[in-house]
């Protein structure tokens, strides 16, 4: 699989992502040039994350019968110390339905496993780079 940015025209800061068959508008912050016509780089990579902890939740209690009606997750950035190294990204987990204590912190158990979490804390990434 392979995703595709291009940029909207030749003025400003606007491309279109393409996954498959969907397209995402990203942009720059206007503090940044941009005009915010979308998310930022950024934005993208912290949902991703929210995304994945929603979607692992869910999987795992749909397999296991427990019984969760909504899922919110709230991905908080901290990148006041990215430029040394630190990104700091808090997320919360709000899950209703009957559940006992027991099934709640099994899932919280659960979404700090989820392969996106893994992948920003355990994995080391490798980018190269091409001129074509």
């Amino acid at each position: 699989m392979s995703i595709t940015v291009r940029r909207d025209g030749l003025h400003g800061t606007q491309h279109t992502l393409r996954i498959r068959d969907h397209q995402i508008t990203v942009d720059a912050a206007e503090a940044a040039g941009g005009h915010d016509a979308g998310p930022q780089p950024h934005d993208l990579y912290d949902a991703s994350l929210g995304a994945c902890k929603a979607l692992t939740v869910l999987v795992y209690a749909q397999r296991k019968n427990i019984p969760v009606e909504d899922i919110e997750v709230v991905v908080a950035r901290d990148d006041s110390e990215e430029r040394k190294g630190v990104y700091r990204l808090n997320t919360t987990l709000r899950v209703t339905g009957a559940l006992s204590e027991e099934q709640r912190q099994e899932l919280l158990r659960v979404a700090g496993k989820c392969p996106l979490h893994r992948l920003m804390t355990e994995v080391r990434t490798e980018i190269e780079t091409r001129l074509v």
